[in-house]
């Protein structure tokens, strides 16, 4: 995959928009970050830490918690031009779903 493919795939989510944060393309829900796009070839996702685990645990070579205290709270890399687009997608809807849920819908 390439970065405007896991962008459009970002963006096919609900009420997802693209910004930046820091200087990065990043992709959010009513204003919160679910992914962020901080280098060529690393996607970075806000899951859910059991779901950080699991995920982690099934893809060791494509998948990594954040350094430090961002990695401890769900934060996950994400290599994604070895990854299925398949994947790429079932992780970004997780990662939207993580914030989206926290967030009233009213």
């Amino acid at each position: 995959m390439i970065e405007d493919e896991v962008a459009a795939l970002a963006l096919a989510l609900p009420e997802a928009e693209e910004s930046a944060h820091f200087g990065k393309r990043d992709f959010r829900f009513r204003n919160k970050v679910f992914a962020t796009l901080p280098r060529p070839g690393e996607l970075v996702l806000k899951l859910a830490p059991d779901r950080q685990a699991l995920t982690i645990a099934a893809a060791p070579d494509l998948l990594s918690p954040v350094p430090g205290a961002w990695g401890l709270k769900g934060w996950t890399m994400l290599r994604y031009a070895a990854a299925a687009p398949a994947d790429v997608e079932d992780l970004l809807r997780a990662a939207w779903e993580t914030v989206a849920r926290k967030r009233p819908r009213g």
